[in-house]
């Protein structure tokens, strides 16, 4: 490059393409690509699919999406997100650039899946030819001949390389869990991530608990935020930089590595133990706060109707403990929460724990029902995936309806968030939070159980790529309440106000920066 010509900035989605023989999860082999005479840089170099992040691609996937497709044929009938690496950036002064790698991982389906398999890999003109590789193998050396810092957006999405094969797998294993839970909530799901951490740790080589095994510590949590479930990572991150920090202070302290170790694994499982505990100190704070706030009149009440929907096991626990502790009859009130019903679920529940002496009645509701089970309720209780720093709250969908049509009707009604301090994320806008689709089965089967022409809108959904007209089936899970609707919030550490939540999200988003900027 000529002396003083400017650096050009380009942004690139890195992909790398797996698969498993045999279906083993500990025989990866990956996809590299040897680039063509054509290209522009690197040319007869090994490489990923790559292609530069442009204007109008919504984000990196998308551009990796759009890469496979016109460098291999694929679509995502034929592969499957495995992960999202973390982006890096590197200077390359010989071709006057300086990259910013976006990495990503997908999995090639066999044809038993209903893919291609190998032969659904047809090259464009930017590839001479590609081969399977074994991940291990694949180094930054001169006669490899891969395109620069090629390992190092490898092990940005294959995090084997670094931690081995028991502690890899056991990562691995572990976000593929999380990716497939959609039964446990936020604070589950948070210690689930706390957990496999744990697992990982315990296998990790424990020989040096130097600089750089700090940093495969910090990479595994930083997958297991990003690539688990990341529509609850406001919790799961809350949790894990909290164990990192944990984890931190006993490294950095005195002794053999092996007492270190030791500590480290005592101290996340009491860590893991004392989590247990939140559920009794919201428990407790609601009950307090319904006593001295919402039934304080000289004349309380003999009833309490409260409003609420889905699944949560610290809101039927809540629940049961208000009935048995406060002197009324508890009139609850529960929208069904489709498209799995899990209000169905929680009643079911309430009624299976409930004691006989309770003074507790039911009532059901369908969720286009909201305007009439919110009429006359003394509380809108629902609880939290994500809080913003500004107080907003991510929740199921069908929270927001409910929060609008009790204010429209019962504007006297309390509307009360349950939730624990880690659901509240370090800085930045809604807009920031992931939406999180999710299977359109679980919405299409219900209809075709009872509903006429059920089959018309099946059928022209999974034509709507081939099709002039379309029809689209969405199943978003989350959605966001304005803080201004709020009442307030009861948490594991009592009622907080928007400065606490503020302050919160401050240490979090400090925390998040401290154990993974730098990697």
């Amino acid at each position: 490059m000529a002396s003083g010509q400017p650096i050009k900035k380009r942004a690139v989605a890195g992909t790398f393409l797996f698969r498993y023989p045999e279906g083993d999860p500990t025989r990866a082999e990956v996809a590299l690509f040897r680039r063509s005479g054509k290209v522009r840089t690197y040319q007869h170099k090994l490489a990923p699919i790559s292609g530069s992040v442009e204007e109008e691609d919504a984000n990196p996937l998308a551009t990796a999406l759009r890469e496979i497709k016109e460098e291999t044929t694929l679509d995502l009938t034929s592969i499957e997100l495995l992960r999202k690496g973390k982006p890096y950036s590197f200077t390359d002064d010989s071709i006057g650039r300086e990259w910013t790698i976006n990495p990503f991982a997908f999995r090639l389906k066999s044809i038993e899946e209903g893919g291609k398999g190998d032969g659904g890999i047809t090259i464009d003109w930017e590839h001479e030819g590609w081969e399977w590789y074994d991940p291990f193998k694949i180094n930054d050396s001169e006669e490899f001949g891969g395109v620069p810092k090629l390992l190092n957006s490898l092990r940005r999405v294959w995090p084997e390389f670094d931690l081995g094969s028991d502690a890899g797998n056991a990562l691995t294993e572990g976000i593929e869990s999380l990716r497939n839970d959609h039964e446990s909530g936020a604070r589950q799901l948070a210690a689930k991530s706390v957990l496999i951490l744990r697992d990982v740790i315990s296998k990790t080589d424990s020989t040096h608990l130097d600089d750089a095994w700090r940093t495969k510590i910090h990479m595994s949590a930083w997958h297991l935020w990003k690539n688990g479930r990341e529509s609850m990572g406001a919790a799961i991150i809350s949790a894990l930089v909290t164990a990192l920090d944990m984890v931190e202070s006993i490294v950095q302290a005195g002794g053999t590595d092996q007492e270190k170790l030791t500590a480290v694994l005592k101290m996340l499982d009491e860590y893991l133990s004392q989590r247990e505990g939140a559920v009794i100190r919201m428990r407790d704070s609601f009950v307090d706060y319904v006593r001295s706030s919402v039934l304080s009149s000289e004349k309380p009440p003999k009833s309490l109707s409260i409003l609420t929907l889905s699944s949560s096991s610290t809101i039927s626990s809540s629940l049961l403990a208000s009935a048995a502790a406060l002197d009324v009859d508890l009139d609850l009130r529960i929208l069904e929460s489709r498209p799995l019903c899990e209000g169905v679920t929680m009643a079911a529940k309430l009624l299976q724990e409930a004691d006989l002496n309770d003074r507790v009645n039911v009532t059901l509701y369908s969720d286009a029902s909201a305007a009439l089970a919110s009429l006359d309720v003394d509380i809108l209780l629902f609880g939290a995936d994500r809080i913003s720093s500004e107080g907003d709250v991510s929740n199921k969908t069908g929270t927001l309806p409910a929060v609008l049509s009790t204010r429209h009707v019962s504007p006297q009604a309390r509307v009360i968030v349950l939730s624990e301090t880690e659901k509240i994320a370090g800085p930045g806008a809604m807009d920031e939070h992931i939406v999180e689709e999710n299977d359109t089965a679980e919405l299409t089967n219900t209809w075709k159980q009872t509903v006429k022409g059920a089959d018309v809108i099946a059928r022209h959904a999974a034509e709507t790529e081939k099709a002039q007209r379309s029809v689209r089936v969405k199943n978003i899970y989350f959605e966001w309440v304005p803080a201004h609707l709020i009442s307030a919030y009861i948490t594991d550490e009592g009622p907080w106000s928007i400065n606490d939540i503020r302050s919160k999200s401050e240490w979090v988003g400090k925390e998040t920066v401290r154990f993974f900027d730098g990697l």
